[in-house]
């Protein structure tokens, strides 16, 4: 049976300064997507596209059947997690993780056992009340996550979310996200510069090279292909 369509980015045109971008393509649900290519190649702005933090100046924009090319980012489907968490340091994970629910922290009784099983899962069991400075990085970036849960969301964008991290935690966090994947069945886009960890996280993956989708696949044939000289430079990294 054929993968439902997930995202869909039908003659996306858009141009930023110097740099045109031309995104085409028709990304399966259900998947945990990687994406990837060099430098400049549009892999935040591809994100940043689906996110609604960008708008195309042609073509549209489809999540899940729905066009969302002229949603405001915040009706979107979609959660985000950065490689900087975007923890408020002032307010304790309790706070922060619940800021997904309701920006005005107007919580009930079932939000607050939402946050406190959100923490558990990701096991920050009993963090409810320490507040981010007094984390380490896995942890704070375990936070993040937890308020992505919250969110409960189709889709999660991730944009290089364990740069930051050390190698040890990296396949931590990357064991936690397959993890919460089987658990909720959700998309998720992770842009990511680390070959290992797209074999180790992503069942389908997109390259881009110079603002276009050269390739998008599942990862078996994304892993074999070999007709796009910058991907192989990108896998033997």
């Amino acid at each position: 049976m054929a993968d439902a369509r997930g995202i869909v980015m039908a003659d996306v045109r858009l141009t930023l300064g110097t740099h045109d971008f031309r995104f085409d393509c028709d990304l399966p649900a259900g998947r945990i997507i990687a994406i990837t290519g060099p430098s400049g190649a549009g892999k935040s702005t591809f994100l940043n596209l689906v996110a609604g933090f960008d708008a195309p100046d042609s073509g549209t924009i489809s999540i899940d059947g729905h066009d969302v090319t002229a949603l405001h980012p915040a009706v979107r489907p979609v959660s985000l997690v950065f490689q900087d968490n975007n923890l408020f340091a002032h307010l304790d994970l309790f706070t922060n993780v619940g800021l997904g629910i309701s920006p005005s922290l107007k919580l009930a009784a079932d939000d607050r056992q939402r946050i406190s099983e959100a923490l558990a899962n990701v096991g920050l069991a009993g963090f409810e009340r320490r507040l981010p400075g007094t984390l380490s990085g896995g942890e704070r970036q375990r936070a993040a996550f937890a308020r992505a849960l919250v969110r409960d969301r189709p889709l999660l964008l991730l944009d290089e979310p364990f740069a930051a991290l050390d190698p040890s935690l990296r396949a931590g966090m990357s064991d936690l996200l397959k993890l919460l994947h089987l658990k909720t069945g959700n998309t998720v886009l992770i842009v990511s510069h680390d070959p290992k960890e797209v074999r180790r996280l992503a069942d389908y993956a997109v390259f881009l090279e110079a603002g276009e989708v050269r390739l998008a696949a599942p990862i078996e044939a994304y892993l074999e292909h070999r007709g796009i000289p910058a991907l192989q430079v990108f896998l033997q990294h």
